[in-house]
């Protein structure tokens, strides 16, 4: 689906989420959602029956949204820039699902202030990639550079937050640059999480990891599991089952 419209004088569509019914409204001026947000939504532990879970930096609302899916507990995302949070609520009612699902607009690391500490047994995260100073997008299109880079939250922010959303036991998941991933291990012990799971994803199955999926667990015991790679594309360009599975 391709649904064309003009909102506020900007360019937005509605289309549906992978293989699901699920609709997601976007614009390609603030950052359209990306695979890495789905591997995500699909690779995180959840709870079935209940659960209290977060997603930081949620943009437009994907990852809430695929988890309603998986989940009957209650999700919140915080999204610190008003339109981008804007289409998530809009997108929540157009999925009907604004009974299980809320946003937030402000900053994610104020987020344990609104729900609690200790409060969630589930938090996740895509954040922004690129430090900073590599923002040259910045004065352009400020909503992609904020969505792309460390200008308004660092992945040592990301990590502490999560910790302290954390109820003991509680699962925290990202994906992120496999170069960050001894940062992300790193910082995860540091804030009392111990990582438990590690997923590389490529984007041919030649190809060196372009992105890596990541869990922990809030004072969890040591022992980490490196699962199987998924391979993005085959060799025609075509997503492999890994990413689009049963078609």
């Amino acid at each position: 689906m391709d649904k064309k419209l003009t909102i506020n004088g900007r360019s937005e569509r509605i289309d549906y989420l992978f293989n699901t019914d699920l609709q997601i409204i976007q614009s390609s001026e603030l950052f359209p959602f990306s695979l890495d947000s789905v591997l995500l939504a699909r690779f995180v532990y959840v709870p079935i029956q209940h659960g209290r879970l977060a997603d930081l930096c949620t943009g437009n609302g994907v990852i809430p949204f695929l988890l309603s899916r998986r989940t009957k507990g209650r999700i919140t995302g915080i999204e610190i820039q008003p339109e981008v949070c804007e289409l998530a609520e809009r997108g929540a009612a157009l999925n009907h699902l604004l009974d299980r699902i809320d946003f937030i607009c402000g900053d994610a690391k104020m987020l344990p202030d609104y729900l609690g500490g200790q409060s969630c047994d589930v938090v996740t995260c895509n954040p922004p990639y690129f430090n900073k100073e590599a923002a040259r997008d910045q004065k352009t299109n400020p909503h992609l550079a904020i969505a792309r880079h460390e200008i308004l939250i660092t992945l040592k922010d990301v990590i502490e937050v999560a910790s302290k959303l954390l109820k003991h036991g509680g699962k925290f998941a990202m994906v992120h640059r496999p170069e960050r991933l001894v940062d992300i291990l790193a910082g995860m012990r540091r804030a009392g999480m111990e990582p438990k799971r590690v997923q590389f994803v490529h984007p041919r199955k030649e190809k060196a990891a372009n992105m890596v999926l990541v869990e922990g667990a809030k004072g969890g015991k040591s022992g980490l599991a490196v699962l199987p790679p998924i391979a993005v594309y085959d060799s025609e360009g075509r997503y492999t089952e890994d990413v689009w599975p049963n078609v």
